[in-house]
């Protein structure tokens, strides 16, 4: 075994975790599902089967990762954050064949008790606010908050919000890092 797992925790047969991944309290971690490598799962969270966590995953206390989430490399999870993954649950309908899956992408940040609705993809970079519901895509570099989520910037990959000269240039102020903004979104250029 070469992760490290709190003897609360509950780790099903026929799952994948990944070299320094650790698991905290009262965590489960169900079969089938793949922990990348150095990923970090708190305390009190679920990973479900056929989720895929890339390396460096960081979840937070109270996070459940329902059947349909794909996160890829260096994502956070702020506590009490919750994804889900039917659109119209009912008690009595078996939905399971209908999960709609959602992909966060690499170095994405979720805040703290913030609602990913199932079937969005947030883009790389993307920084989702505290108790925002994203019922939306999320653009790279957007800095999403409230309910409905909108955007109201964009940040740099170490999360500070940009500000763009008239030529749409932006730098991030504690890497020096260059972004440019088009029509399409935001993207680093050096």
């Amino acid at each position: 075994m070469n992760y490290y797992a709190h003897e609360t925790a509950v780790i099903d047969e026929g799952c994948e975790i990944g070299n320094g991944t650790k698991i905290w309290h009262f965590s489960h971690i169900m079969s089938g599902c793949t922990i990348g490598e150095s990923c970090n799962i708190g305390q009190n969270v679920v990973i479900s089967p056929a989720v895929k966590l890339g390396r460096n995953v960081k979840i937070q206390n109270n996070v459940s990762v329902y059947t349909g989430v794909i996160c890829e490399d260096d994502v956070f999870l702020g506590p009490s954050m919750v994804f889900t993954n039917v659109i119209n649950p009912r008690s009595h309908v078996n939905r399971k064949n209908e999960y709609a899956p959602t992909l966060v992408r690499r170095g994405a940040s979720i805040g703290a008790n913030a609602t990913v609705v199932c079937g969005n993809e947030i883009g790389e970079f993307a920084l989702i606010g505290a108790g925002a519901v994203v019922t939306k895509p999320v653009k790279a570099y957007a800095l999403v908050i409230g309910n409905p989520a909108r955007q109201t910037g964009w940040v740099s990959e170490y999360g500070h919000k940009l500000h763009f000269d008239t030529n749409g240039l932006a730098l991030c102020p504690e890497t020096g890092q260059q972004y440019q903004l088009s029509k399409e979104g935001v993207k680093r250029i050096l």
